[in-house]
């Protein structure tokens, strides 16, 4: 499989919809055969990932291929994969496409759209929810809802989502890997690939996207350390460990269980640079780093760079001490990930505290928070971006 239809249709998306395109480019990409749809989207441990399948990609006509990848990103900006708990997913589904399918030129003709359902535009995809599941509906979560709107033209009164023959545009079954991402960090993480989009895009927002960019890039203040916590949360790999309080699937009880595992393995930089010289910045960062790690297995190295690597500590657990370390002189961020690259194992992600300014690598496949001082500067398109206010 290749993806030329996909390159060939995000190079026309920059041109005529630039602030869609560059959105487009800061999603990791995977092509992979989906569920008879051509793409999808969702977040998988804190990134936004585009899951494309080339064949079915490629039989789209070139409008409706933007038309996808525009409801593609519509579904990322209104954090759609991350506000379906506890909901039945069939009309969860259905009620998402309604919220952002009017307004979108070159859709499909079986796209989904609010008059098909006797409802009006422009209501948010609870709001449609609501409409579709009447109260007191006790069905599988995973499966259809009953349904009582009323479609005026897939059946009759009363049938709803539920009995008939409606699909969405894109893929949802992603959305399942977005569970394990808080809320609050899929939004810093969406958050930072608008502010790159807009200024790949000379600062100019689609009218459609004015108001929920806008909401999205003034949120209310989120504590700084309640992202670090959510950060590491999503980091980790996940292990195998014998346990005779389960049985062994194949061998009964004459064999300990397999259990899953989560393993936390960090890699930690501290920026000594003159512009990040703070003392209740870096104990504040150590201090809460320190006591996250210590509620769970970790294995932490800490790296002190500047222009390079001048000290490396490592521990396990709630033992380890970060160190106080000045060194001055200009910053260069790129060492880190070069060292990164070195670790066995492979660290689940890199935490750098920096004020910002550096280069860095092009891409990076390690999970990245950029842990900011006030006045740093995102330094990368790539990676969650973090400011801690001391």
């Amino acid at each position: 499989m290749n993806n030329g239809s996909l390159e060939n249709a995000v190079v026309r998306l920059l041109r005529e919809r630039p602030f869609y395109g560059h959105f487009i480019l800061n999603l990791r990409r995977e092509l992979r055969t989906l569920d008879g749809k051509a793409a999808g989207v969702t977040v998988r441990d804190g990134i936004p990932f585009l899951a494309v399948d080339p064949l079915r990609f490629t039989t789209l006509a070139a409008p409706q291929q933007r038309a996808l990848l525009e409801h593609l990103v519509k579904h990322l900006l209104h954090l759609h994969p991350l506000r379906r708990k506890g909901r039945n997913l069939h009309d969860w589904d259905i009620a998402c496409d309604l919220a952002i399918n009017p307004g979108i030129a070159d859709l499909p003709d079986d796209a989904l759209l609010p008059e098909l359902y006797g409802a009006e535009d422009g209501l948010a995809a609870e709001e449609y929810y609501q409409q579709l599941v009447p109260p007191f509906d006790a069905g599988n979560l995973d499966g259809s809802g009953y349904g009582n709107a009323e479609c005026s033209e897939r059946g009759a009164a009363g049938e709803g989502a539920g009995d008939g023959p409606e699909t969405t545009l894109d893929s949802h079954g992603l959305w399942g890997d977005a569970d394990s991402t808080p809320l609050p960090l899929a939004e810093e993480t969406v958050r930072a690939i608008t502010r790159d989009s807009l200024r790949g895009s000379d600062g100019e927002t689609p009218a459609e996207l004015r108001e929920v960019v806008q909401n999205l890039l003034c949120p209310s203040p989120l504590p700084w350390r309640q992202i670090l916590r959510q950060f590491m949360a999503t980091a980790g790999r996940t292990g195998r460990r014998s346990s005779w309080m389960r049985e062994h699937r194949r061998f009964d009880h004459i064999t300990p269980g397999i259990r899953k595992q989560r393993r936390l393995t960090l890699l930690v930089a501290v920026d000594v640079s003159d512009s990040t010289n703070s003392a209740p910045l870096r104990e504040a960062f150590a201090r809460e780093l320190l006591q996250i790690a210590g509620g769970r297995e970790a294995a932490i190295t800490v790296l002190y760079a500047n222009s390079r690597i001048q000290q490396i500590t490592s521990f396990t657990g709630a033992p380890g001490v970060i160190e106080r370390y000045d060194g001055g002189g200009f910053t260069d961020l790129r060492p880190v990930f070069d060292y990164a690259k070195t670790m066995h194992p492979l660290p689940a992600a890199v935490i750098y505290l920096t004020d910002g300014i550096g280069p860095t690598p092009e891409a990076m496949t390690f999970p990245t928070l950029w842990v900011l001082t006030a006045e740093g500067e995102r330094p990368a398109p790539w990676g969650v971006e973090l400011r801690m206010e001391i």
